[in-house]
């Protein structure tokens, strides 16, 4: 078989950490020789052993005169674990095919580097789109301290997400809500507006138990972990009424002034740089990255998805449409800037389409220059 074979093999593996890893990246590694899989594994979970380290303990003594076949480029220091580099110059193979360097400052080249002055022989590149798809909360953070944002919504056929007074459940199908329970079990936080939680009250949690089947199998109710809840709140309106502050898992308030009220343990308030009493968006997202948060999944109203919309902050546009027609008095998709030429529009790429029970769901990323393309990375 091909080398894109058994790198195809690797990323399978390596997809399956997608729930667990955050905020470490998610790596899969197989073990060949004389054209047969020896060893493979893939990095389960924070602190757990890497793929290397799985697929090597599999394979033995095999290990010797194999190739492996890595979607990221091992590591060279030792933090929970220790150095993948190391482990696998001492198993006796020869060669080794990686996906793409690790952007990690800590390691970025230096295990490939480290390798090869070992006598092995690397390459590096085979299906670098791939895994760069596979990690890209990771990598944009490593790249820019931000992490990959996505704004989901729910909308008619006519780009509605309520009705006049503001009713908005069910707009779409209950496939597509628990499509979203998925969504969010993949995302390192969940981000909201105090706007929507006084309207909605929403919990912002993932439902294990709703999750599909072949998730619910990758992802065990033993390794289950709530994503942050992150909620803008300049005004200090949310209050621990609220469903959010008493739902398993952290939550966050963004604020101008800590206020004094009694919190549970697992609220925190975080001041973040305000100008003229507006939110820096982007400091908030870098800080947020400095925090080690990969993927962040907006659910919020049709003015926030706005902003950060015409702030250029979005990386991908997830959209249920459904099959219904609300009419001019609902309330509109997003609040952009007002457009005096149609060349001016934000446009998008779509990247998937797929049905969800009754609805479509489509998913989207900012049409951009070539030059343009690493600032969403």
């Amino acid at each position: 078989m091909s080398d894109k074979v058994y790198m195809a093999r690797a990323l399978e593996l390596a997809y399956r950490g997608r729930f667990t890893t955050a905020p470490n990246p998610n790596v899969g590694c197989v073990l060949v020789r004389n054209n047969s899989i020896v060893g493979e594994g893939y990095h389960q979970y924070r602190g757990g052993l890497h793929a290397e380290a799985h697929a090597l303990i599999m394979a033995g003594e095999k290990s010797k005169g194999a190739t492996a076949y890595i979607t990221l480029e091992p590591c060279t220091y030792h933090g929970c674990t220790p150095p993948c580099s190391d482990a696998l110059i001492s198993s006796g193979i020869t060669r080794v095919v990686v996906a793409m360097k690790d952007p990690n400052p800590k390691i970025s080249g230096h295990g490939i580097y480290r390798l090869r002055q070992a006598g092995l022989h690397v390459s590096e590149g085979l299906m670098a789109p791939e895994a760069e798809k596979i990690n890209r909360g990771f990598l944009k953070r490593m790249r820019r301290g931000l992490p990959w944002i996505q704004l989901k919504l729910g909308v008619s056929l006519d780009g509605r997400t309520a009705v006049s007074n503001g009713e908005s459940k069910w707009i779409t199908s209950r496939e597509s809500r628990l499509d979203v329970q998925n969504l969010r079990a993949q995302s390192s936080a969940i981000l909201s507006t105090s706007t929507t939680i006084i309207m909605d009250n929403p919990a912002l949690t993932v439902r294990h138990q709703e999750l599909d089947s072949a998730n619910i199998e990758v992802y065990p109710l033993d390794m289950f972990k709530q994503p942050v809840r992150i909620i803008i709140d300049n005004k200090n309106r949310i209050s621990p009424k609220y469903r959010i502050i008493n739902e398993p898992g952290e939550t966050w308030l963004v604020r101008t002034i800590y206020n004094k009220l009694e919190w549970p343990s697992n609220v925190k308030q975080l001041d973040v740089l305000y100008h003229d009493d507006r939110l820096d968006l982007y400091s908030m997202f870098l800080e947020l990255g400095a925090k080690q948060i990969n993927v962040i999944l907006v659910e919020a109203g049709a003015k926030f998805a706005g902003t950060l919309l015409n702030e250029k902050l979005v990386d991908e546009l997830i959209i249920y449409l459904a099959p219904k027609l609300i009419g001019s008095t609902g309330r509109s998709l997003c609040e952009i800037y007002p457009l005096q030429r149609l060349q001016d529009a934000p446009g998008f790429d779509f990247t998937d389409i797929c049905q969800v029970g009754p609805d479509v769901k489509l998913i989207l990323t900012p049409h951009t220059v070539t030059t343009q393309t690493e600032s969403f990375l």
